[in-house]
Protein backbone atom coordinates (compact mmCIF):
# COMPACT_ATOMS: atom_id res chain seq x y z
CA UNK A 1 0.00 0.00 0.00
CA UNK A 2 1.06 3.37 -1.23
CA UNK A 3 2.27 6.13 1.98
CA UNK A 4 -0.55 8.47 3.39
CA UNK A 5 -0.92 11.30 5.72
CA UNK A 6 -1.03 9.41 9.19
CA UNK A 7 -0.02 5.86 8.01
CA UNK A 8 1.87 5.25 11.05
CA UNK A 9 -1.00 6.41 13.44
CA UNK A 10 -2.22 3.75 16.05
CA UNK A 11 -4.92 2.28 13.81
CA UNK A 12 -7.30 2.92 16.99
CA UNK A 13 -8.68 6.18 18.31
CA UNK A 14 -10.91 6.90 21.50
CA UNK A 15 -14.41 8.81 20.47
CA UNK A 16 -15.06 11.02 23.34
CA UNK A 17 -18.72 11.56 22.19
CA UNK A 18 -20.19 8.99 24.27
CA UNK A 19 -17.94 9.01 27.66
CA UNK A 20 -19.34 6.80 30.58
CA UNK A 21 -21.65 8.48 32.96
CA UNK A 22 -22.36 9.10 37.09
CA UNK A 23 -26.31 9.92 36.73
CA UNK A 24 -26.35 12.92 33.73
CA UNK A 25 -22.49 13.90 34.43
CA UNK A 26 -19.27 12.56 32.94
CA UNK A 27 -17.74 9.97 35.24
CA UNK A 28 -14.21 11.57 35.34
CA UNK A 29 -12.78 9.14 37.03
CA UNK A 30 -13.52 6.01 35.10
CA UNK A 31 -12.44 8.04 31.62
CA UNK A 32 -8.90 8.47 33.49
CA UNK A 33 -8.59 4.88 33.80
CA UNK A 34 -9.97 4.45 30.41
CA UNK A 35 -7.08 6.72 29.00
CA UNK A 36 -4.31 5.17 30.92
CA UNK A 37 -5.23 1.79 29.15
CA UNK A 38 -5.90 3.54 25.81
CA UNK A 39 -2.18 5.74 26.09
CA UNK A 40 -0.37 2.46 27.69
CA UNK A 41 -1.81 0.06 25.36
CA UNK A 42 0.13 2.28 22.92
CA UNK A 43 -2.59 4.84 21.14
CA UNK A 44 -2.58 8.03 20.90
CA UNK A 45 -5.84 9.71 19.35
CA UNK A 46 -8.14 11.52 21.18
CA UNK A 47 -11.37 12.89 19.73
CA UNK A 48 -14.03 15.33 20.46
CA UNK A 49 -15.79 18.67 19.60
CA UNK A 50 -17.31 22.15 21.14
CA UNK A 51 -20.83 20.55 21.10
CA UNK A 52 -19.81 17.33 22.96
CA UNK A 53 -21.69 18.22 26.29
CA UNK A 54 -18.54 18.04 28.59
CA UNK A 55 -16.40 16.24 26.83
CA UNK A 56 -14.12 18.64 26.45
CA UNK A 57 -13.86 19.61 30.05
CA UNK A 58 -13.81 16.43 30.99
CA UNK A 59 -10.85 15.14 28.98
CA UNK A 60 -8.78 18.06 30.68
CA UNK A 61 -9.34 16.57 33.82
CA UNK A 62 -8.74 12.58 32.46
CA UNK A 63 -6.33 13.62 29.91
CA UNK A 64 -4.70 16.96 29.63
CA UNK A 65 -3.75 17.55 33.05
CA UNK A 66 -1.96 14.12 33.68
CA UNK A 67 -0.10 13.41 31.00
CA UNK A 68 2.89 15.24 29.22
CA UNK A 69 1.63 17.04 26.04
CA UNK A 70 3.52 15.26 23.41
CA UNK A 71 2.22 11.31 24.15
CA UNK A 72 -0.91 12.01 22.63
CA UNK A 73 -2.62 13.61 19.79
CA UNK A 74 -6.41 15.84 20.14
CA UNK A 75 -8.70 16.62 18.06
CA UNK A 76 -11.88 18.90 18.39
CA UNK A 77 -14.29 20.74 16.18
CA UNK A 78 -16.10 23.65 15.23
CA UNK A 79 -19.81 23.26 14.28
CA UNK A 80 -21.15 26.55 12.16
CA UNK A 81 -24.80 25.81 11.97
CA UNK A 82 -25.28 26.20 15.78
CA UNK A 83 -23.74 29.55 15.53
CA UNK A 84 -25.53 33.07 14.39
CA UNK A 85 -22.49 34.87 13.33
CA UNK A 86 -19.19 34.68 11.59
CA UNK A 87 -17.81 35.59 15.69
CA UNK A 88 -19.92 33.06 17.63
CA UNK A 89 -18.98 30.64 15.61
CA UNK A 90 -14.69 31.49 15.40
CA UNK A 91 -15.29 31.79 19.16
CA UNK A 92 -15.79 27.88 19.69
CA UNK A 93 -12.11 27.66 19.32
CA UNK A 94 -10.88 29.88 21.73
CA UNK A 95 -13.77 27.94 24.21
CA UNK A 96 -12.32 24.53 22.74
CA UNK A 97 -8.79 25.22 23.63
CA UNK A 98 -9.57 26.74 27.29
CA UNK A 99 -11.56 23.93 28.18
CA UNK A 100 -9.19 21.24 27.36
CA UNK A 101 -6.07 23.15 28.58
CA UNK A 102 -4.08 21.67 25.69
CA UNK A 103 -2.26 24.56 24.85
CA UNK A 104 -2.58 23.73 20.87
CA UNK A 105 -4.93 21.40 18.79
CA UNK A 106 -3.64 18.69 16.65
CA UNK A 107 -6.38 18.04 14.71
CA UNK A 108 -8.93 20.63 14.20
CA UNK A 109 -12.27 19.66 12.10
CA UNK A 110 -15.11 21.72 10.71
CA UNK A 111 -18.31 19.62 12.00
CA UNK A 112 -20.64 17.67 10.03
CA UNK A 113 -20.73 18.90 6.69
CA UNK A 114 -23.33 17.96 4.23
CA UNK A 115 -25.89 19.53 1.89
CA UNK A 116 -27.52 21.64 4.32
CA UNK A 117 -24.91 23.49 5.38
CA UNK A 118 -21.54 23.33 4.12
CA UNK A 119 -22.44 27.02 2.75
CA UNK A 120 -22.74 28.57 6.13
CA UNK A 121 -19.05 27.54 6.49
CA UNK A 122 -18.20 29.51 3.64
CA UNK A 123 -20.38 32.54 4.47
CA UNK A 124 -18.84 32.71 7.91
CA UNK A 125 -15.41 32.78 6.80
CA UNK A 126 -14.41 29.41 8.66
CA UNK A 127 -11.98 27.97 6.13
CA UNK A 128 -9.85 30.98 5.91
CA UNK A 129 -10.49 31.16 10.06
CA UNK A 130 -8.88 27.62 10.35
CA UNK A 131 -6.15 28.39 8.07
CA UNK A 132 -5.28 31.15 10.15
CA UNK A 133 -5.23 29.29 13.15
CA UNK A 134 -2.90 26.83 12.07
CA UNK A 135 -0.37 29.57 10.42
CA UNK A 136 -0.73 30.81 14.09
CA UNK A 137 0.22 27.52 15.18
CA UNK A 138 -2.74 27.06 17.23
CA UNK A 139 -3.79 24.02 15.18
CA UNK A 140 -1.66 21.05 13.62
CA UNK A 141 -3.47 19.59 10.84
CA UNK A 142 -7.34 20.87 9.37
CA UNK A 143 -9.91 18.53 8.21
CA UNK A 144 -13.34 18.61 7.95
CA UNK A 145 -16.34 15.77 8.96
CA UNK A 146 -18.78 15.07 6.63
CA UNK A 147 -22.28 13.92 6.24
CA UNK A 148 -22.70 14.17 2.75
CA UNK A 149 -22.29 12.47 -0.66
CA UNK A 150 -19.82 12.32 -3.18
CA UNK A 151 -20.54 14.78 -5.72
CA UNK A 152 -20.59 17.47 -2.70
CA UNK A 153 -16.94 15.46 -1.05
CA UNK A 154 -15.30 15.77 -4.58
CA UNK A 155 -16.86 19.50 -4.67
CA UNK A 156 -15.33 20.35 -1.02
CA UNK A 157 -12.21 18.59 -1.66
CA UNK A 158 -11.32 20.39 -4.99
CA UNK A 159 -12.28 23.76 -3.41
CA UNK A 160 -10.33 23.49 -0.62
CA UNK A 161 -6.57 21.42 -0.80
CA UNK A 162 -6.08 22.90 2.38
CA UNK A 163 -7.92 19.94 4.39
CA UNK A 164 -5.39 17.51 5.14
CA UNK A 165 -7.44 15.07 6.09
CA UNK A 166 -11.51 13.90 6.12
CA UNK A 167 -13.61 12.00 8.37
CA UNK A 168 -15.84 9.98 7.30
CA UNK A 169 -18.58 7.49 8.06
CA UNK A 170 -17.50 4.30 7.33
CA UNK A 171 -18.49 0.88 8.54
CA UNK A 172 -19.59 -2.55 6.68
CA UNK A 173 -23.46 -1.96 7.36
CA UNK A 174 -23.28 1.33 5.38
CA UNK A 175 -20.25 0.06 3.20
CA UNK A 176 -23.17 0.45 0.04
CA UNK A 177 -25.78 2.24 1.46
CA UNK A 178 -27.69 5.08 -0.47
CA UNK A 179 -27.74 7.43 1.67
CA UNK A 180 -24.84 7.23 4.07
CA UNK A 181 -22.82 6.07 0.62
CA UNK A 182 -19.89 5.16 2.57
CA UNK A 183 -17.64 3.29 0.02
CA UNK A 184 -18.41 6.04 -2.44
CA UNK A 185 -17.28 8.62 -0.02
CA UNK A 186 -14.13 6.64 1.27
CA UNK A 187 -13.15 6.51 -2.77
CA UNK A 188 -13.49 10.15 -3.42
CA UNK A 189 -11.21 11.37 -0.78
CA UNK A 190 -8.43 8.37 -1.58
CA UNK A 191 -8.83 9.82 -5.38
CA UNK A 192 -8.05 13.37 -4.07
CA UNK A 193 -5.54 11.73 -2.00
CA UNK A 194 -6.72 12.51 1.61
CA UNK A 195 -6.08 10.53 4.48
CA UNK A 196 -9.24 9.39 6.35
CA UNK A 197 -10.53 9.20 9.78
CA UNK A 198 -12.70 6.74 10.65
CA UNK A 199 -16.50 7.61 12.73
CA UNK A 200 -19.68 5.32 13.78
CA UNK A 201 -17.05 2.31 12.78
CA UNK A 202 -19.80 0.37 14.88
CA UNK A 203 -22.64 2.83 13.22
CA UNK A 204 -23.59 4.03 17.26
CA UNK A 205 -23.44 0.71 18.74
CA UNK A 206 -25.45 -1.35 16.70
CA UNK A 207 -22.66 -3.39 15.18
CA UNK A 208 -21.89 -4.45 18.51
CA UNK A 209 -25.13 -6.08 18.85
CA UNK A 210 -26.30 -6.92 15.49
CA UNK A 211 -29.31 -8.56 14.58
CA UNK A 212 -29.25 -12.07 15.55
CA UNK A 213 -28.97 -13.89 12.42
CA UNK A 214 -25.39 -11.82 12.00
CA UNK A 215 -24.58 -11.58 15.58
CA UNK A 216 -24.91 -15.64 14.82
CA UNK A 217 -22.95 -15.66 11.63
CA UNK A 218 -19.79 -13.62 13.35
CA UNK A 219 -19.59 -15.48 16.22
CA UNK A 220 -19.88 -19.36 13.98
CA UNK A 221 -16.74 -17.48 12.52
CA UNK A 222 -14.74 -16.70 15.34
CA UNK A 223 -15.98 -17.41 18.69
CA UNK A 224 -13.71 -15.55 20.03
CA UNK A 225 -14.38 -12.23 17.98
CA UNK A 226 -16.34 -9.77 19.71
CA UNK A 227 -19.00 -8.24 17.36
CA UNK A 228 -17.81 -4.88 17.44
CA UNK A 229 -14.06 -6.53 16.83
CA UNK A 230 -15.32 -7.14 13.23
CA UNK A 231 -16.74 -3.81 12.75
CA UNK A 232 -13.87 -1.77 13.78
CA UNK A 233 -11.03 -4.26 12.05
CA UNK A 234 -13.15 -4.08 9.01
CA UNK A 235 -12.62 0.11 8.55
CA UNK A 236 -8.81 -0.30 9.80
CA UNK A 237 -8.22 -2.74 6.96
CA UNK A 238 -8.80 -0.05 4.35
CA UNK A 239 -6.13 2.43 2.79
CA UNK A 240 -5.72 5.55 4.04
CA UNK A 241 -6.75 5.48 7.37
CA UNK A 242 -5.39 7.52 10.17
CA UNK A 243 -7.33 5.91 12.40
CA UNK A 244 -10.47 4.01 13.57
CA UNK A 245 -13.00 6.12 16.20
CA UNK A 246 -13.86 4.09 19.35
CA UNK A 247 -17.13 6.02 20.82
CA UNK A 248 -16.21 3.84 24.23
CA UNK A 249 -18.59 4.47 26.90
CA UNK A 250 -16.82 2.12 30.00
CA UNK A 251 -13.99 -0.30 30.68
CA UNK A 252 -14.77 -3.09 29.13
CA UNK A 253 -15.50 -1.80 25.87
CA UNK A 254 -11.82 -0.24 26.31
CA UNK A 255 -10.58 -3.39 27.06
CA UNK A 256 -12.40 -5.18 24.46
CA UNK A 257 -10.64 -2.90 21.77
CA UNK A 258 -7.31 -3.10 23.55
CA UNK A 259 -7.42 -6.62 23.02
CA UNK A 260 -7.76 -6.84 19.37
CA UNK A 261 -6.43 -3.72 18.56
CA UNK A 262 -3.03 -3.70 19.70
CA UNK A 263 -1.64 -6.09 17.92
CA UNK A 264 -4.00 -5.35 14.90
CA UNK A 265 -4.27 -7.76 11.86
CA UNK A 266 -5.90 -6.36 8.89
CA UNK A 267 -8.88 -8.70 7.86
CA UNK A 268 -7.98 -11.54 6.15
CA UNK A 269 -10.00 -13.07 2.67
CA UNK A 270 -11.94 -15.38 4.79
CA UNK A 271 -12.97 -12.72 7.21
CA UNK A 272 -13.60 -10.21 4.29
CA UNK A 273 -15.94 -13.04 2.79
CA UNK A 274 -17.71 -13.43 6.29
CA UNK A 275 -18.29 -9.24 6.28
CA UNK A 276 -19.43 -9.64 2.90
CA UNK A 277 -22.29 -12.47 4.19
CA UNK A 278 -23.30 -10.31 6.92
CA UNK A 279 -23.63 -7.26 4.51
CA UNK A 280 -26.25 -9.33 2.54
CA UNK A 281 -28.11 -9.89 5.85
CA UNK A 282 -28.24 -6.87 7.29
CA UNK A 283 -29.82 -5.60 3.97
CA UNK A 284 -32.82 -7.62 5.29
CA UNK A 285 -32.82 -6.21 8.35
CA UNK A 286 -35.68 -3.68 9.45
CA UNK A 287 -33.85 -1.95 12.40
CA UNK A 288 -33.67 1.81 12.03
CA UNK A 289 -30.21 3.37 11.26
CA UNK A 290 -30.04 5.85 14.30
CA UNK A 291 -26.59 5.93 15.50
CA UNK A 292 -27.82 7.92 18.64
CA UNK A 293 -25.73 10.89 17.67
CA UNK A 294 -28.81 13.29 19.18
CA UNK A 295 -28.54 16.13 17.19
CA UNK A 296 -31.85 15.76 16.02
CA UNK A 297 -32.99 16.17 19.66
CA UNK A 298 -31.68 20.03 20.50
CA UNK A 299 -34.58 21.78 18.31
CA UNK A 300 -37.40 19.88 18.77
CA UNK A 301 -40.06 21.56 20.24
CA UNK A 302 -41.79 18.78 21.61
CA UNK A 303 -38.60 17.53 23.22
CA UNK A 304 -38.86 13.74 22.63
CA UNK A 305 -36.22 11.28 23.07
CA UNK A 306 -35.56 10.50 19.38
CA UNK A 307 -32.58 8.22 19.85
CA UNK A 308 -34.12 6.48 23.42
CA UNK A 309 -37.57 5.66 21.16
CA UNK A 310 -35.64 3.70 17.81
CA UNK A 311 -33.84 2.25 20.28
CA UNK A 312 -37.27 0.93 21.16
CA UNK A 313 -38.39 -0.06 18.18
CA UNK A 314 -35.27 -1.56 17.27
CA UNK A 315 -35.76 -4.04 20.17
CA UNK A 316 -38.62 -4.80 18.01
CA UNK A 317 -37.49 -4.46 14.73
CA UNK A 318 -34.35 -6.34 14.78
CA UNK A 319 -34.78 -8.88 17.38
CA UNK A 320 -38.31 -9.44 17.39
CA UNK A 321 -38.38 -8.59 21.47
CA UNK A 322 -41.80 -6.20 21.37
CA UNK A 323 -42.38 -6.81 25.14
CA UNK A 324 -39.07 -4.89 25.78
CA UNK A 325 -39.67 -2.44 23.22
CA UNK A 326 -42.94 -1.50 24.78
CA UNK A 327 -41.36 -1.12 28.04
CA UNK A 328 -38.17 0.57 26.58
CA UNK A 329 -40.37 3.05 25.01
CA UNK A 330 -42.29 3.74 28.03
CA UNK A 331 -38.86 4.16 30.16
CA UNK A 332 -38.10 6.86 26.93
CA UNK A 333 -41.40 8.85 27.28
CA UNK A 334 -41.69 8.88 30.45
CA UNK A 335 -38.58 10.65 31.43
CA UNK A 336 -39.57 14.18 33.36
CA UNK A 337 -40.48 16.59 30.64
CA UNK A 338 -40.02 13.99 27.51
CA UNK A 339 -42.61 14.06 24.67
CA UNK A 340 -44.13 10.93 23.30
CA UNK A 341 -43.35 10.18 19.49
CA UNK A 342 -47.08 11.12 19.21
CA UNK A 343 -46.76 14.53 19.82
CA UNK A 344 -44.11 15.02 16.95
CA UNK A 345 -45.40 17.90 14.83
CA UNK A 346 -43.63 17.29 12.09
CA UNK A 347 -41.76 20.66 11.68
CA UNK A 348 -38.57 18.89 10.26
CA UNK A 349 -35.61 20.24 12.39
CA UNK A 350 -34.79 16.56 13.34
CA UNK A 351 -34.69 15.71 10.04
CA UNK A 352 -32.58 18.36 8.38
CA UNK A 353 -30.12 18.38 11.51
CA UNK A 354 -30.04 14.19 11.02
CA UNK A 355 -26.83 12.70 9.85
CA UNK A 356 -27.73 9.58 8.30
CA UNK A 357 -31.07 11.37 6.44
CA UNK A 358 -33.30 9.14 8.13
CA UNK A 359 -37.38 9.27 8.07
CA UNK A 360 -37.84 10.46 11.43
CA UNK A 361 -41.46 11.64 11.27
CA UNK A 362 -42.67 8.05 10.11
CA UNK A 363 -40.54 6.51 12.57
CA UNK A 364 -42.00 8.20 14.99
CA UNK A 365 -45.26 7.61 13.69
CA UNK A 366 -44.66 4.09 13.30
CA UNK A 367 -42.97 4.16 16.92
CA UNK A 368 -46.58 5.88 18.13
CA UNK A 369 -48.51 3.25 16.70
CA UNK A 370 -46.90 0.07 17.36
CA UNK A 371 -45.41 0.89 20.95
CA UNK A 372 -47.24 3.77 22.09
Amino acid sequence: MADWFGKETPKLGFGLMRLPKKGIVIDVAQTAQMVDRFLGAGFTYFDTAHVYTGSEAAIKKALVDRHPRESYTLATKLYAPSAPTASVAKNQFQTSLKRTGAGYIDYYLLHSLMGSNYKKYDRLGLWDYVRQLKRDGLVRHVGFSFHGGPELLDKLLTRHPEAEFVQLQINYADWEDSSITSRANYEVARAHDRSIVVMEPVKGGRLANPPRDVARLLHEANPQASAASWAIRFAASLDGIITVLSGMSNLAQMDDNLSYMRDFRPLDAREREVIRQAQVLLGKSAAIACTACRYCCDGCPMQINIPEVFAAMNLKLANGRLGEAREAYAAAVGAPGAGSAADCIACGQCEAACPQHLPIIAHLAEAAEQLG
